[in-house]
């Protein structure tokens, strides 16, 4: 089934043509990936597709009349005057409503548990029953848990950047869309949420369009890649893996005819100026064919720049940075605690922990714009700090694009009295000499965020500490500054969402545990997860070992068999007979909560601890019914 249709999309921004006359169809259980550089006009596109833009010159856009589109943005709004609770549950879904008016119920009957408000309380309970409502308010509870919204009734107008997105993800999921489209969904996500939410979209028969770069997320979650390039799409049936393999091969290849269109241009442009103004026929033709030569020749001259190898950095001294028994806390909240290390010369650290650890708060105090409680900081005489900040610089919007990069230095030194100038380095990270001139002004949101970062990286430090940088940078980008970072000599400190970053760039980690207890692990962050993932495995197989020599009744007996298996073992049947009634006593739990919840005589936190209660029950039913299907084959 078509689920979305649109074609000869073209999109001006005065004399830069974004895209012109492409075509994308979505077909449902599609899960596609959006690539491009920053500026090329992703999120344009995205918006085009959902309604909220037009194409230019005609163009159209079908989407299936039975397909709810769901869309979650960048930078998502909200009307100021609602609270969290009414941001997401604004949809008229009639289930919806109901579960929004249950909530807001339950809010105000823990205010005030009038005999008023119980009666409407109750309604709202008999509402849901009618619409069998539970069973979904208990996933709208898991996603929400998930994504740490809690405060239901705080105001949308209050919340961060980053917690206005997270509401928004939750939003757009409960809404549960036949088609998701999402523009950059992992930003200002912990990774934690990232797997989760990876984990969700992989295994969901769902179909969506999104736009990331995240390269684990994109690898795993979709299954077609379409890269925007040059004002025309090329699309790439697999995933991320799939298009690096095929584009390399592209490449190659386009290298070789732009090697060829180099020669053939250096011959026209000889003929051409050896001709008299006058020209023939002929002559004009071969004029006309000397156009789409040029475009060819030209396509990646902006790609060619000096590499990285060979820039000295400020000189640094034998003693770097040692931290010496920092505590800081904020209140209740305690974010160090007689955390003490050492940094090396050329030590490579990732920092990572669940959003609100603390992290940000290390590199702050790290730099000596905030102060710990207790404890010092001895930095060297040395040390050059270049701090890119999740802030941002506030760029100057009436200034060049080369000016702002100028103003930190001219060039960075390199090795045999080389240097790498402003310039050079622009064009490295994708701003080619057409756009050295431009303003700031007319830069997008990533295109900005990339010029501060060389405004830190231009400063040449010797200690370079970097917050959140793969926020809105886009994949060729990302891949520059790896280069970059590969190369680095100095201290390089990262803080960051994005998995296959660290893993390319750290050699240990900072792991914030909570309560001040920051774990430092030798190894990268695929490393450290598979390590977690062990000590889980241990702790299961323990409690299992313990459960297993509690004193038993009934003697075991087994049977081993090379032959396929044909029938069940005596603790096999044991089992499949366990999980019948295991199952029927999570129904009736299940029913009982319900009733519970249908007479609503609880307290609000009763009453929230029973419908997320609810929630682990259905998923166990799922597992436990799982595994009866599978022993029952053999019954």
């Amino acid at each position: 089934m078509n689920y979305l249709q649109a074609e000869n999309l073209t999109k001006v921004y005065g004399d830069k043509v974004l895209f012109e006359n492409i075509d994308i169809s979505i077909n449902k259980g599609q899960k596609i990936a959006l690539i491009a550089q920053n500026g090329i006009g992703k999120t344009t596109l995205l918006r085009i597709l959902v309604g909220l833009d037009n194409s230019d010159v005609g163009g159209s856009v079908r989407v299936h009349r039975d397909v709810k589109v769901g869309y979650l943005s960048q930078d998502p709004q909200f009307d100021s005057s609602y609270t969290v609770l009414e941001a997401i549950f604004y949809s008229d879904n009639p289930v919806l409503t109901a579960i929004r008016e249950y909530e807001a119920m339950l809010v105000k009957h823990e205010k005030d548990p009038s005999e008023q408000n119980s009666e409407a309380l109750q309604k709202t309970i008999n509402q849901m029953q009618n619409l069998n409502a539970w069973d979904y308010e208990a996933k709208i509870k898991e996603i929400l848990f998930r994504f740490k919204v809690s405060k239901l009734d705080q105001n949308v107008s209050e919340l961060s950047g980053g917690e206005r997105k997270r509401v928004a993800m939750a939003r757009v999921l409960i809404e549960n869309p036949d088609l998701l489209v999402m523009d950059e969904p992992t930003n200002h996500l912990d990774m934690e949420m990232i797997e989760w939410l990876e984990k969700f979209l992989s295994q969901q028969n769902m179909t969506i369009l999104l736009v990331t770069h995240d390269r684990y997320f994109l690898d795993r979650v979709t299954d077609e890649i379409i890269e925007l390039e040059r004002g025309s799409v090329q699309i790439f049936r697999g995933n991320y893996e799939y298009y690096l393999e095929k584009k390399a091969e592209l490449d190659f290849n386009l290298g070789q005819e732009v090697d060829k269109a180099k020669k053939l241009m250096k011959r026209e442009l000889q003929w051409l100026r050896t001709q008299p103004k006058a020209r023939t026929t002929k002559s004009k033709s071969r004029i006309q064919a000397f156009d789409p030569i040029e475009e060819k020749a030209k396509t990646n001259l902006e790609q060619e720049s000096l590499g990285f190898e060979g820039i000295r950095m400020a000189r640094i001294g034998n003693k770097t940075m040692e931290i010496q028994d920092i505590d800081k806390a904020y209140g209740d909240h305690v974010i160090l605690k007689n955390f003490s290390y050492t940094f090396n010369r050329r030590d490579r650290v990732g920092i990572v922990g669940r959003n609100g650890a603390g992290k940000s708060t290390l590199l702050n105090i790290l730099t000596g714009k905030e102060k710990p409680d207790a404890g010092k900081i001895v930095v060297g005489k040395t040390v050059v700090f270049g701090y890119y900040t999740q802030m941002g610089l506030n760029l100057k919007v009436d200034k060049k694009v080369i000016d702002v990069v100028r103003e930190i230095a001219e060039f960075i030194p390199m090795e045999q009295g080389k240097s790498l100038t402003a310039e050079q380095l622009l064009s490295h990270f994708h701003f080619p000499y057409s756009k050295h001139e431009n303003y700031v002004s007319t830069l997008s949101g990533g295109e900005e965020r990339r010029l501060y970062l060389l405004t830190v990286l231009m400063q040449n430090p010797n200690f370079l500490i970097l917050d959140e940088p793969t926020n809105d940078l886009d994949i060729l980008t990302l891949n520059v500054l790896e280069d970059f970072l590969r190369l680095y000599e100095g201290c390089l400190v990262v803080v960051s969402h994005d998995r296959y970053f660290m893993d390319k760039l750290v050699d240990h980690l900072f792991v914030f545990e909570g309560d001040g207890k920051i774990r430092d692990y030798p190894g990268n962050y695929s490393q450290y997860r598979e390590f977690k993932e062990q000590q889980e495995k241990a702790a299961r197989i323990e409690r299992k070992e313990e459960k297993k020599n509690e004193p038993k009744h009934t003697p075991v007996v087994e049977s081993r068999s090379d032959q396929p298996k044909t029938k069940l073992s005596y603790n096999e049947k044991k089992e499949y007979r366990k999980l019948e009634k295991d199952i029927e006593k999570l129904e009736e739990e299940k029913a009982s909560l319900e009733d519970k919840l249908n007479a609503g005589t609880g307290s609000y936190e009763e009453m929230q601890q029973w419908a997320e209660r609810i929630g682990v029950i259905i998923a166990e039913v799922d597992e436990k019914s799982d595994r009866w299907l599978e022993l029952s084959e053999f019954m």
